[in-house]
């Protein structure tokens, strides 16, 4: 058991996996042995070929009881990235089919309204709802600075608006990130993920964007104010700041205690040689 399980209040924990590293992140955080790992259709990148697991669609709510049930988890967290489904043509078991107006309704409002209806419907099962921020205590982000490169001038006033956007979309329930260069704002995040938004800036007109050669523009990623940070905790990994690069951006700004990183030895390596910068702020800055 480790230092993280010794501290917990469940004694398994069922792992719903969606894409990207942070399903694998936690898992190496643990005891293999406690961890049962729902490996979701359609967007977890990792087989987990290596681990006993089980695979549910992400309509599948009855199926993902009984597995966790049966293999006697006591919690539950979700980590990955899921988007949104077409409903239409979601597979939906019974249960699912039970949620899905709960489910419907709350979409109108946002989808941290549609997380929350999620969560509820876990928690009244018995289960307890982890989030991936305390059982990787060491990925989160404290106020500082990330490798070797620091924002000048120039980006810090664009760090500034940026976080003040990505606040403002947050309390709409619009999405976590947004991209400022020279103070316009070049993209926020919306349905498409914060990947498909950094593509996005990437595409844009050279004038409105930097380069590698000429560096400008920073992402801004924080938690929405009404967020369940349970289960949609802001991330960051490589590929993050590959894209970053890719779209000619200066750097990197998150919100400390808000954020977690995938792989923090490697981000740093990958900052340091493609001369970006990550900062991370106190909430109130």
């Amino acid at each position: 058991m480790t230092d993280t399980q010794s501290a917990a209040s469940w004694t398994r924990l069922g792992l719903i996996a969606g894409g990207g590293g942070l399903p694998r992140e936690i898992l190496n955080a643990l005891d293999p042995q406690s961890v049962l790992v729902i490996r979701l259709k359609g967007f977890a990148d990792d087989p987990f070929d290596d681990i006993g697991h089980v695979e549910h669609s992400v309509g599948e709510i009855g199926a993902i009881t009984r597995s966790l049930k049966s293999a006697g988890c006591d919690a539950v967290c979700f980590a990955g990235y899921v988007t949104r489904p077409d409903f239409k043509a979601l597979r939906l078991d019974g249960a699912g089919l039970k949620l899905l107006p709960r489910v419907l309704a709350a979409g109108r409002k946002g989808d941290d309204a549609i997380l929350r209806v999620v969560v509820e419907a876990f928690e009244r099962e018995g289960l307890t709802v982890v989030g991936a921020d305390s059982l990787l205590t060491r990925n989160r982000l404290e106020a500082g600075r990330l490798g070797q490169v620091s924002p000048d001038a120039n980006a810090q006033a664009d760090a500034d608006k940026a976080m003040h956007v990505a606040a403002e979309i947050g309390r709409l329930d619009i999405g976590q990130g947004a991209v400022v260069a020279d103070g316009l704002v070049l993209a926020v995040e919306a349905q498409e993920g914060t990947n498909a938004m950094l593509e996005r800036v990437a595409g844009l007109p050279a004038p409105l964007r930097g380069s590698p050669d000429n560096r400008r523009g920073v992402l801004a990623k924080r938690p929405k104010p009404i967020q369940e940070r349970r289960i949609d905790m802001p991330v960051v990994g490589v590929d993050t700041v590959r894209l970053c690069d890719a779209a000619g951006l200066a750097g990197i700004v998150l919100e400390a205690g808000g954020a977690l990183v995938v792989d923090r030895e490697a981000v740093i390596r990958e900052l340091d040689a493609r001369g970006l910068f990550l900062v991370v702020r106190d909430a109130e800055a």
